[in-house]
């Protein structure tokens, strides 16, 4: 089963409901058939390359969003986000372009699909953890070189590919198929093609989608014992009798 998920790394909510998706996978009996594809998508693709300025001062004067209003939904998120295992720093945020860092995670899928495991996953959540945990500038060439370093990727082939604009391309491709699909905010889980669900929701609603996701695919799956079924012998019958 495929899964794909478009979301920002300058997206707040996109840390939170990577975490939550990923408990509910977790716990999914048919995990290791499950296929995740990181997509990228822009909230502010018209921001500069970096901002001089904070985080507050980004949304109270690009956004028009009243300072105090900011503040406090800075808390609130910080609060949510900490009951993910995940601590928030919006005063140390470096506002930055978070397009390099999307050309940086395709040069990671790449990789998988040339036989390696995991690393787009991993470039996806130090990304999110260096801009949202560790106040690091995610438009930083050298940062996004370290990152994709510890990664498993090769520093000079990530320097060459952002300096050539490789994977320029493919972000515009995630983000006009996320244009396609309807999808006006992130981030935005696409099950097998067939359901969305929109937004960081609960873990129990992202095992609810996996599961009738996984059940429409494979009506036939077959499933082992239930558990306190002690006793039972599972009988069958067929054509020739029970057994």
């Amino acid at each position: 089963m495929n899964v794909d998920i478009w979301s920002d790394i300058a997206c707040p909510w996109c840390f939170i409901g990577k975490r939550r998706f990923e408990k509910a996978l977790s716990d999914f009996p048919h995990r290791d058939q499950v296929t995740v594809t990181w997509h990228g998508y822009q909230l502010d693709p018209a921001l500069p390359e970096h901002y001089d300025g904070t985080e507050l001062e980004y949304l109270s004067e690009r956004k028009g969003m009243p300072a105090d209003r900011v503040a406090q939904m800075f808390d609130e998120v910080t609060q949510v986000a900490a009951e993910e295992g995940l601590e928030y720093d919006f005063g140390r945020i470096v506002v930055a372009n978070s397009h390099a860092g999307h050309e940086l995670l395709h040069l990671a899928r790449a990789k998988d699909a040339a036989g390696a495991r995991g690393i787009a996953d991993a470039v996806k959540e130090a990304l999110l953890s260096a801009h949202f945990e560790h106040g690091e500038d995610i438009g930083s060439r050298d940062v996004l070189v370290r990152i994709g370093a510890e990664a498993g990727l090769d520093g000079s082939e990530i320097t060459a590919a952002l300096e050539a604009g490789t994977y320029r391309d493919s972000v515009a491709a995630d983000i006009r198929q996320a244009q396609a699909l309807g999808i006006q905010g992130v981030p935005f889980f696409v099950l097998d093609n067939k359901y969305g669900v929109s937004g960081a929701q609960p873990a129990e609603l992202f095992a609810q989608a996996l599961d009738t996701a996984w059940r429409e695919a494979n009506p036939l799956a077959m499933v082992g014992p239930v558990a306190g079924a002690d006793g039972l012998d599972g009988g069958t019958c067929g054509s020739d009798g029970c057994v």
